[in-house]
């Protein structure tokens, strides 16, 4: 059986591989979000000392999610890649439609992103 988790910013789909009260350890099959860019913790500024480029998880990668965020996922399972090139263009197209800093930092570092996803 498949879930969602979310991890940071990104969701993820994949199968639980054990459960510790409040944190389920996700192994990734796919991605359904990818993470956003930037300093979570400064909003959506970008004077900030570092402005994070962050990956999605890799494929069979684990990572511990809050088990308030782990779903049932029913529908059929995308393969790692096709998801996480529409997880990338996904965030991208958001980001194009920003009209602020911001939106222009996260965009070059989503395609940068974008680039090393495809070799």
């Amino acid at each position: 059986m498949y879930v969602t988790g979310k991890y940071k910013t990104g969701i993820y789909i994949g199968e639980v591989v054990e459960e510790r009260g409040e944190r389920t350890l996700l192994q990734v099959k796919a991605v359904k979000k990818h993470p956003m860019q930037g300093d979570l913790h400064q909003g959506f500024e970008t004077n900030v000392p570092l402005f994070h480029q962050r990956n999605a998880l890799a494929y069979l990668e684990k990572a511990w999610v809050p088990t308030v965020t782990v779903k049932a996922y029913s529908d059929d399972l995308p393969s790692y890649e096709e998801s996480l090139h529409e997880a990338v263009e996904a965030e991208i197209s958001k980001m194009e439609k920003r009209e602020d800093e911001f939106g222009e930092k996260a965009l070059s570092s989503l395609k940068e992103l974008q680039t090393r996803y495809e070799k």
